[in-house]
């Protein structure tokens, strides 16, 4: 199992559970609302043939797209969404909602599990299933890198000084450093590692087959601890903020809570609703259920212990 090979701290899914119960206001999305972007207190998501805004009172607008795929990112005034059916980086500008940029890319993953991060004055994607990435400037929409990584390294996170790129198929999490696009360190993981995030001095990975979250040592690639959350974590999402890691779960609950100093479970909110996406903000929490069709707004967020 995952927690035997933690070289420091495992946590079960018997943690004590606080009483953590926040407001929902769910609002119905018809089609397939999945993946979501926080521009300020709207979000943008991604559904069949096109991404929409939206906000609490409802949609604001749509822009259509062949398919987009995957994690989103707002940056330098527009939405960064991949176009699984294109295979581009697509640049829609936040103001109008038109699409003002189409960036010939690759995806590494066209089945949609990837994703889209910013950092160092750049916008990365996962562009080859063989293994690169593709560095993005902003100011001129063109690719200005291109990385080797391990193939099926396609999800993403930006933090602590570095990309870090996960592979499922290697188990592995790469550290590159933006300065000189290049691989500096590779940590050895568990069962298909998926979506991560830094947060908390750590870059925490979904362990997806084994169920855990790993939690690793930026400086040393040292994974110093494993928390387990549910027999399996497919198709789940992660954020961090509000000295909390928050993490989207499809079979239990709706999200989970976890304390990333005492690597426990803070809190298990909401019914299972299947697979979706997630987004801390300070105000609250965003998810988003795609077979049961809803945008949800949880309210407060969980302040730190």
């Amino acid at each position: 199992m995952a927690c035997g090979l933690a070289l420091a701290g495992c946590a079960t899914r018997n943690a004590p559970t606080p009483a953590y119960t926040p407001r929902e206001q769910a609002r119905t999305v018809p089609g397939f609302a999945d993946f979501i972007a926080v521009d300020g207190s709207t979000v943008w998501l991604t559904n069949r043939g096109r991404v929409e805004h939206w906000s609490l009172s409802g949609k604001i607008a749509d822009v259509p797209m062949p398919h987009p795929c995957g994690a989103m990112a707002v940056a330098y005034g527009a939405l960064w969404v991949a176009d699984c059916h294109d295979a581009t980086l697509d640049r829609i500008d936040l103001r109008t909602a038109r699409l003002s940029a189409v960036i010939r890319t690759g995806i590494a993953n066209p089945r949609g599990e990837t994703n889209v991060v910013v950092g160092a004055g750049s916008i990365w994607i996962a562009s080859d299933p063989s293994g690169a990435i593709s560095r993005i400037d902003p100011a001129t929409n063109t690719v200005v890198a291109r990385i080797p990584v391990d193939a099926s390294a396609y999800y993403l996170a930006f933090g602590l000084g570095a990309l870090w790129a996960a592979s499922p198929t290697h188990r592995s999490l790469e550290k590159i450093d933006p300065r000189s696009n290049r691989v500096v360190q590779t940590t050895a993981l568990g069962g298909n590692p998926g979506f991560l995030v830094t947060g908390d001095d750590a870059v925490w990975v979904q362990e997806q087959a084994d169920g855990t979250l790993a939690r690793v040592d930026p400086d040393n690639g040292t994974v110093t601890g494993r928390i387990t959350i549910e027999k399996d974590l497919k198709y789940g999402d992660i954020d961090a903020g509000g000295g909390n890691i928050w993490l989207r779960t499809t079979t239990g609950q709706t999200f989970v809570v976890i304390d990333p100093k005492r690597l426990t479970i803070r809190a298990r909110v909401g019914q299972a609703k299947g697979s979706g996406a997630l987004r801390y903000s300070a105000a609250g929490i965003w998810t988003t259920a795609h077979d049961a069709h809803t945008l949800s707004w949880w309210t407060p967020a969980l302040s730190p212990p």
